[in-house]
């Protein structure tokens, strides 16, 4: 019996660890073309990054998904945004575009916000939607960032020929992982 009990509890991690961890856990998700893997979750952020990536000091492309417990509707979603641009703001962020998306028959109320955040080794690209999800405030950012010194001019080049797009693919993805499934024990 002892040898069953230390036969289960070795194996058991090892299996769900095989079939993508317990029922709720989610693993990775798609942008694009491209597989994100869950690098890192704090209480309500979960960072994705593609395979290769793995280093969060590193990275070149991330998706982040934060879950906002208290927010609920359309006028607290539009706080949310409200303050997030203020923090991009404060933070030397340089707001390139917002939109809204007003509430309809096809959905509810969605907020955009695109921005640059220049640093002295880095220019990172940051589009960041807002959303209800499950009853709850959601935002998924999807962020590019070049390293280097020089990178602005890089960065420009990568938004005039990619911009455009990962904003139509962000503000059109459907498949997004819900609070319940990142969360699962706080919904």
């Amino acid at each position: 019996m002892r040898r069953l009990l230390l036969f289960l509890l070795v194996a058991l991690p090892m299996a769900l660890q095989a079939q993508g961890g317990p029922p709720g856990q989610l693993l990775s998700l798609r942008f694009g073309d491209r597989v994100y893997e869950r690098r890192w979750s704090g209480k309500h952020q979960h960072e994705f990054t593609p395979p290769g990536q793995e280093d969060l000091s590193r990275w070149t492309d991330m998706v982040t998904i934060n879950t906002y417990p208290g927010v609920s509707d359309g006028d607290g979603l539009a706080e949310v945004a409200n303050r997030v641009l203020a923090t991009y703001t404060r933070n030397n962020g340089r707001v390139l575009r917002t939109a809204s998306v007003p509430r309809s028959a096809a959905g509810p109320v969605e907020h955009l916000i695109v921005a640059l955040f220049p640093r002295p080794e880095s220019i990172e690209a940051v589009f960041a939607r807002f959303r209800l999800a499950d009853g709850r405030g959601t935002a998924v950012i999807v962020s590019h960032r070049i390293h280097g010194r020089a990178a602005g001019p890089a960065m420009q080049a990568w938004l005039e020929t990619n911009g455009a797009s990962v904003e139509r693919r962000l503000m059109a993805l459907q498949d997004i992982p819900s609070p319940r499934q990142l969360e699962p024990g706080d919904s």
